[in-house]
């Protein structure tokens, strides 16, 4: 099949100010900030547009160094990143963190790319890159939900491993509902790109059907590996909160 996409004149992008003029217009009269979603979308274009001109430049290169140099900055920013909702953030959640997403998200990757794909080259960055960047945040997702969890619960004098299965069970469950409503209602945005440029939608259907069990379980070794790296700093918190709430009168 030929393909059906082509390339967009960037003052074509105008056209979307037709509809975002009353969304703005309707923070502005309820007092909604209006000038921090204008800033998001500026710093949203300027962020693509940077990472078009980059991903074009190591996708020519065809370099493995670029590349791992890549997943290094993406697994290092999707750390950050996944315990940004939490007040305390001792060293140990960052080193758990990293490792959590580095070694399961890595892992599925290589399964998906290596066994699956069959890239070749073996760092093929047409593949690579955006895969990894599936991968990644949905493992930075999970950690992030799943440690808001865990401290909620054992705030409220929940022990610990009750409140262990209730993170893990948070983290799990837009993966889950994701794969109840692939399908029925939504199609995925890799499935919906590949449609549009033409390719079958049986072929569409087999890789998204790779790209959701390669999610669910990038999601659950995230989550099951920083759950179980934190277990002493969780426990040492859980008696601690618990020695507090005792001695309150």
């Amino acid at each position: 099949m030929t393909s059906n996409i082509h390339d967009i004149p960037l003052q074509d992008f105008l056209i979307l100010a037709l509809p975002s003029l009353p969304v703005l217009v309707m923070l502005y009269v309820w007092q909604l900030n209006p000038t921090k979603s204008l800033y998001a979308m500026g710093r949203m274009l300027l962020q693509l547009i940077t990472i078009g001109y980059v991903l074009n430049y190591i996708f020519t290169a065809q370099h493995s160094g670029f590349v791992m140099l890549v997943l290094v900055i993406m697994m290092a920013a999707a750390t950050w990143i996944s315990l940004n909702p939490l007040k305390a953030r001792p060293a140990i959640l960052y080193r758990s963190a990293f490792l959590a997403i580095a070694l399961g998200g890595t892992f599925v990757l290589l399964c998906v790319t290596q066994g699956i794909l069959k890239a070749d080259p073996w760092y093929n960055p047409r593949l690579i890159i955006p895969l990894s960047g599936m991968v990644y945040v949905v493992s930075m997702t999970s950690i992030s939900q799943s440690a808001e969890r865990l401290i909620a619960e054992l705030q409220q004098s929940t022990p610990y491993e009750k409140a262990r299965k209730a993170a893990i069970n948070a983290a799990m469950i837009p993966t889950i509902n994701a794969m109840f409503a692939v399908g029925l209602v939504s199609l995925p945005g890799m499935m919906t790109g590949q449609i549009l440029s033409g390719i079958s939608p049986l072929i569409a259907v087999k890789y998204q059907i790779a790209v959701m069990i390669m999610s669910f379980c990038a999601t659950g070794l995230a989550t099951i590996l920083f759950i179980a790296l934190t277990r002493s700093y969780f426990e040492d918190q859980a008696q601690d909160l618990a020695k507090q709430a005792t001695a309150t009168p």
